[in-house]
């Protein structure tokens, strides 16, 4: 079976489990990667529903020109539905976008008009009244404008809220993403949100957009706009998509964390990706570890991953350029799995039908000050040694009581390779203990904060 023009090829994107960044939580986390759209982004789904738009409109005639301002990706997206279709396409764009998106598009057959990226909207110079004036210039051209034309939010209502819907079996509860236009995450999240009206929305959003303190105080502040390198995200206006209340909660992130994040996508995940893509996942960290506590194992939580890292080789993925921002970080010092190699500590468990006697038996005979229990293989609970002092001085009667009855959250679990400084904030913050899930994947190792303290004095002596 065969498509019949690379428009068919558009959505139906895969949505794939996140194994190392999210392993600590207590919730599923899924990746919704969009880079399998033809164009390479999410922004294939609302060039070719926009375009769809505009001819059943009647705005957009045989051979017309597709006139739009774009950060890349929704230019590519155009351009491929231009070629299709038989239209012309100029696009302008700012001069923070890398040059692999710029090529993208003229490779494309698209005319590409760079515009400064530190100019009000309303400057004639920048890429949102270039775009508006070359489209009243040009005989038989429209402006799409992503930013207010409902087709947008209208795409992902159609399809990738329904996508996310029927391949998570209806068990969707979080759904992350980051910002620009609006479409992407209000569309979406309309649609999920008929479904289910629990399903928390959660916007990501850079340091120098508006969008941010716009949600919490709804007051648009000029002061927070300032330049920002992540691309494709944040803005400096409201945008028509931007429907604030199908939104739960918005976080921030900056530059440096959206970097970073996009380089460990890559490197532990396997998703080859691109800046927004790391903001999100960064914001969408930091969103599920400050509401850890509301979290449970049956959450299915799904982050949407717009773009790939293929147009931007030339930044994030380039050391100097990363050096040069400050955003390179140095291999850490240990890893946990390094750690393990001079614990003293074993894996002693036990089951939520053990009794509270049996537990304290264990820690003595044992010398340790932490417990995991599982069941059937996976960590449901744990015990400490403080908990338990604290509720047998309450109630010394509980010694007989199952461990079920009593037990904490479960330890976070971590891979092998988590570096240093995301290890030692885990034990500081969140846990006494850490699980690590063996290289085979079949079971795991304990790491406490004993374990650290020992491999960091060790490592001090050399």
């Amino acid at each position: 079976m065969w498509h019949r023009s690379i428009l068919d090829a558009i959505g139906d994107t895969p949505l794939v489990k996140l194994h190392t960044l999210a392993a600590h939580l207590p919730c599923t986390v899924l990746a919704k990667v969009e880079f399998f759209n033809p164009g390479g982004s999410v922004k294939d789904r609302i060039a070719l529903k926009m375009i769809e738009a505009a001819e059943k409109a009647g705005t957009l005639q045989p051979g017309g020109t597709i006139v739009e301002g774009t950060s890349g990706n929704t230019g590519a997206g155009l351009a491929i539905v231009a070629i299709a279709k038989g239209y012309k396409c100029i696009f302008t764009t700012t001069d923070k976008q890398s040059q692999e998106k710029i090529d993208v598009l003229r490779a494309l057959g698209a005319e590409v008009i760079v515009c400064p990226t530190n100019v009000s909207p309303e400057d004639p110079r920048s890429y949102y009244s270039v775009a508006k004036r070359l489209s009243q210039e040009i005989p038989n051209a429209i402006y799409p404008n992503q930013y207010d034309n409902p087709a947008n939010a209208q795409a992902h209502y159609e399809s990738t809220g329904p996508e996310l819907w029927a391949q998570t079996e209806g068990k969707i509860t979080h759904y992350i993403a980051g910002a620009g236009t609006g479409g992407t995450i209000c569309g979406t999240a309309k649609y999920l949100k008929e479904q289910n009206p629990e399903v928390k929305v959660i916007g990501v959003d850079p340091y120098g957009s508006v969008y941010y303190k716009y949600f919490h105080e709804r007051f648009f502040d000029h002061a927070e706009i300032y330049p920002y390198i992540t691309e494709g995200v944040g803005e400096d206006i409201l945008a028509g998509n931007m429907d604030f209340d199908l939104v739960d909660d918005y976080v921030r992130v900056t530059d440096k964390d959206a970097m970073q994040y996009t380089r460990r996508l890559a490197k532990e995940e396997g998703l080859f990706v691109g800046g927004s893509c790391g903001m999100a996942m960064a914001g969408a960290l930091q969103w599920l570890e400050t509401n850890r506590d509301t979290l449970n194992p049956e959450d299915v939580v799904v982050v949407l991953l717009p773009d790939s890292g293929f147009r931007y080789l030339s930044k994030i993925y380039n050391d100097k350029w990363m050096e040069g921002h400050g955003f390179l970080e140095k291999e850490p010092r240990l890893t946990a799995g390094e750690v393990l190699e001079n614990a003293e500590d074993h894996l002693v468990q036990l089951s939520p039908e053990d009794t509270v006697e049996k537990a304290i038996n264990l820690m003595g005979s044992h010398g340790i000050s932490q417990i995991p229990v599982m069941e059937k293989g996976q960590m449901v609970g744990s015990l400490t040694e403080k908990q338990l002092l604290t509720l047998l001085v309450a109630s010394p009667a509980l010694r007989s009581e199952a461990v079920r009855d009593v037990m904490g959250r479960p330890f976070p679990v971590i891979a092998r390779g988590t570096g240093l400084e995301q290890l030692s904030g885990i034990l500081e913050k969140d846990a006494e203990a850490v699980l690590v899930r063996r290289e085979n994947a079949d079971g795991f190792d304990i790491l406490t904060r004993s374990d650290l303290l020992r491999a960091l004095s060790k490592q001090s002596r050399y």
